[in-house]
């Protein structure tokens, strides 16, 4: 159960607070700063945003302020806002967001949500004092602008598009420029289907605040819809720079133009998301499969070779490079990767007729045929198998 903001309690000592962190000490030392203050009612913990998120979906004593830590297993708390902003009953709980530090692809990604505010590690409690004041203060006193913006919001929920957007309107201010009611108008005129003015608006927000990812995103996406790629793939890039940790939006992307045959807008904006600095290994692995499914062997032999070069004991991908340096005609260094791979994966027959296939192509019988035979033990009726004993003898 939540709160709303204009429920909330005015008194912090009477406040329920959710304390999110996978570190133990942490939760503690939050929770201890708190008491230290007399700030808070109740005090719950969750070890992660999945388990915080069953606290607030299910918890019978209600949730007025979450303090959560950026990074955690099994759900971040970026993802865990996201849940939360998604849903009409809870959106309005006030969330302070913990990180490690204020990168620009962090604070990106926490605003994309509408984090209320961010405290960076180490902190002390006059620190944490101060930001919950301000915070609260700054929902308690709402600008006009942040109450023409909620308003639209629950315009939008009422199904009521054009007071929305009349809502979303008022709430920009010439004298005071900022991204976020023109990204909201933009996203409402896009939801009603006007892409023109959406496209201005977009354009309007992100040149309010270059850090706006959302907006680049939204762009990639009206562009695409008008069958400029080019542009679409410049926004998309935008995005990315921004904040890599958006890269699987990129990713849905290029699947988008695979699925139309656009093979060479899809492979350019692949190689744009593997630019991406810190992607974990098996995002890359992921981007690799996908680049091997639809004939990009190229690119897919080149992420698979770098993952290799920071772990070479990883026979599956040993296996798929060699599958794709075969496809491109590289049989010698296939064969090689192939050998190695074959050294834990012994009876795997896609990778003994790789194996014996190049070992033909190299013109080499006798491993072709060593590799054929193995593969007829294996599967006595393999047709392929047999036609490379043919050929070999």
């Amino acid at each position: 159960m939540s709160t709303s903001r204009t429920s909330l309690p005015k008194d912090p000592s009477c406040l329920n607070f959710l304390i999110v962190d996978d570190i133990d000490n942490m939760r503690r030392s939050i929770k201890a700063m708190l008491k230290l203050i007399h700030f808070g009612n109740l005090f719950i913990e969750a070890i992660n945003g999945l388990e915080a998120w069953r606290i607030i979906t299910n918890q019978e004593n209600r949730i007025d302020f979450i303090i959560c830590d950026y990074k955690m297993p099994k759900m971040s708390g970026t993802e865990l806002l996201a849940k939360i902003r998604a849903n009409r009953t809870l959106r309005s709980i006030p969330f302070l967001m913990i990180t490690a530090d204020a990168n620009m692809d962090v604070v990106a990604e926490a605003a994309e949500h509408e984090v209320d505010a961010y405290l960076t590690k180490p902190f002390v409690t006059a620190t944490l004092e101060q930001k919950i004041m301000e915070l609260l203060d700054h929902l308690h006193h709402p600008s006009p602008q942040a109450v023409l913006l909620e308003l639209a919001r629950e315009r939008e929920d009422q199904g009521n598009l054009t007071g929305a957007i009349q809502a979303a309107k008022q709430a920009i201010n010439p004298q005071h420029p900022s991204s976020r009611p023109f990204r909201e108008l933009g996203r409402l005129y896009f939801k009603s289907g006007d892409l023109k003015k959406s496209m201005t608006l977009f354009k309007k927000a992100s040149a309010a605040n270059r850090l706006d990812v959302v907006s680049h995103h939204y762009l990639g996406q009206i562009y695409y819809r008008e069958g400029n790629i080019a542009k679409a793939i410049e926004h998309y890039g935008k995005a990315m720079q921004i904040s890599p940790r958006h890269y699987e939006r990129a990713v849905k992307f290029a699947l988008l133009l695979l699925g139309e045959k656009q093979t060479k807008e899809a492979e350019k904006v692949l190689k744009l998301v593997i630019r991406q600095p810190h992607l974990e290994e098996s995002a890359l692995e992921n981007i690799a499969d996908i680049a091997n499914t639809h004939g990009l062997d190229r690119l897919a032999a080149k992420i698979y070779r770098n993952i290799i070069a920071g772990n070479q004991s990883q026979p599956q991908i040993q296996k798929k490079l060699g599958l794709a340096l075969s496809h491109i005609g590289e049989h010698e260094e296939a064969a090689k990767c192939l050998e190695k791979a074959a050294d834990n994966l012994h009876d795997d027959p896609v990778l003994i007729l790789a194996l014996a296939q190049n070992y033909l192509a190299m013109k080499r019988p006798i491993r072709a045929d060593k590799w054929a035979m193995k593969l007829l033990r294996l599967e006595p009726g393999n047709l392929e198998a047999r036609e490379i004993l043919d050929q070999s003898s």
